[in-house]
């Protein structure tokens, strides 16, 4: 029996609910469609916000012929039989959900026949492709990210999905109660539907009848019309200011949602961009809280995430070291480049070894003769940071 999820499957790209950044008029998969050409990418995002959807709504605008697969319960041999397919037919769309799960040998299979164009592959995956997916695939795809379902846009798949449902009595509230419940999962929100329709008699679906069937709370991840990545930016800023409760609340908010992925990369990002030089340790602590959070998962990673979050919150904070660097990357935007100097080319006879030198010094020029006396880095004015500049000036014998 076909499930309601599938009845509402799109078959072109404006009937896809929401991503509207990807699929809207003249964004780039419908320009895609409208010059009638497909490349292989990587679409990923939250379960039930639309990869399968958009995947099904391509090949079947394009009309093209395609193979839908999974990399984890798909073996080598179905592979080996899609090849062949492709091969018999000259080109075939082949979808892959999980993608991030294929192993070396399925991805050695189809690398060469990506790379001709026998297949145009369609990756689906739940997990950052570049932290995930083999860069051998993540390079030969362009990678699009799907953003999270607003309620509106549940309920507005909600709606949809009623008109396939004959004789169904659900009023607005009890709609937007499973669209708050579906927690941006359209797919959820239909699942909850179509069972609750069924477990009447007469159709009609109350608020009490949703409650029976998924008693757990509402959580609004998007409360007061926050989205997903504003929660991610007041985790950040809340980091950054100092403030320590507001942090554990945003970071709370994001276990809740379960979006372990977000919270890795943004805390990997704060304890450069915002503690840095101030507290060059933090960064390998990121590192291992993350590793301690992966090997345990859900609800015990929410420990080594709470203690590093403290630890960022009350940690002296600078960010002289990635300033610096963008205020080098915007010499090299205007061309302030220059040759390198000399006596630090390769294999060049006039480079002092500064090891051979005491305290590891020796006063030669490094930097491009245009820009020569250049301050780049300015420290911040915190203990660790002005003890290592006091250092750095003393061996330079600089004021």
């Amino acid at each position: 029996m076909e499930i309601l999820a599938d009845k509402l499957r799109p078959q072109k790209l404006s009937d896809v609910i929401g991503q509207n950044h990807l699929v809207g008029p003249g964004k780039i998969l419908s320009n895609l469609v409208n010059n009638k050409r497909l490349f292989s990418l990587i679409l990923y995002g939250k379960p039930g916000i639309g990869k399968t959807s958009i995947a099904a709504a391509l090949v079947s605008e394009l009309n093209m012929r395609y193979k839908f697969m999974n990399a984890t319960i798909n073996n080598k041999n179905d592979f080996d039989t899609a090849i062949a397919e492709a091969k018999m037919y000259g080109e075939m769309v082949l979808i892959i959900d999980e993608i991030h799960r294929m192993n070396k040998d399925k991805q050695d299979l189809l690398l060469p026949y990506i790379e001709n164009g026998t297949i145009i592959l369609i990756g689906l995956t739940t997990s950052n492709p570049y932290h995930k997916i083999n860069p051998a695939i993540r390079s030969r795809c362009q990678i699009f990210e799907l953003h999270e379902l607003t309620i509106k846009d549940i309920a507005t798949g909600l709606k949809k999905a009623c008109s396939f449902l004959e004789n169904i009595n659900i009023d607005e509230e009890t709609l937007n109660y499973i669209a708050n419940l579906a927690s941006g999962d359209l797919r959820s929100a239909l699942n909850l539907l179509e069972m609750a329709y069924y477990s009447t008699c007469d159709g009609k679906i109350s608020l009490e009848t949703i409650k029976s069937i998924n008693s757990k709370p509402v959580f609004f991840h998007d409360k007061g019309g926050d989205g997903h990545y504003d929660v991610l930016s007041a985790l950040q800023k809340s980091i950054r200011g100092s403030d320590v409760d507001a942090a554990l609340h945003y970071l709370a908010r994001l276990i809740e949602a379960e979006d372990l992925d977000s919270i890795y990369r943004r805390l990997s990002v704060i304890a450069y961009e915002d503690i840095g030089m101030a507290n060059p340790g933090i960064g390998p602590r990121v590192m291992a809280a993350i590793s301690a959070s992966e090997l345990v998962g859900l609800p015990e990673a929410r420990i080594p995430l709470g203690q590093i979050v403290v630890e960022m919150a009350l940690s002296p904070k600078s960010n002289s070291s990635h300033m610096a660097l963008d205020a080098a990357l915007n010499d090299i935007h205007k061309g302030n480049t220059g040759n390198v100097p000399p006596n630090i080319k390769t294999n060049s006879s006039e480079y002092l070894y500064p090891h051979n030198y005491p305290n590891s010094w020796v006063k030669q020029e490094y930097m491009p003769n245009n820009l020569k006396g250049k301050k780049y880095y300015l420290p911040k004015d915190n203990k660790i940071e002005q003890n290592l500049y006091k250092i750095y000036k003393e061996m330079r014998n600089e004021q």
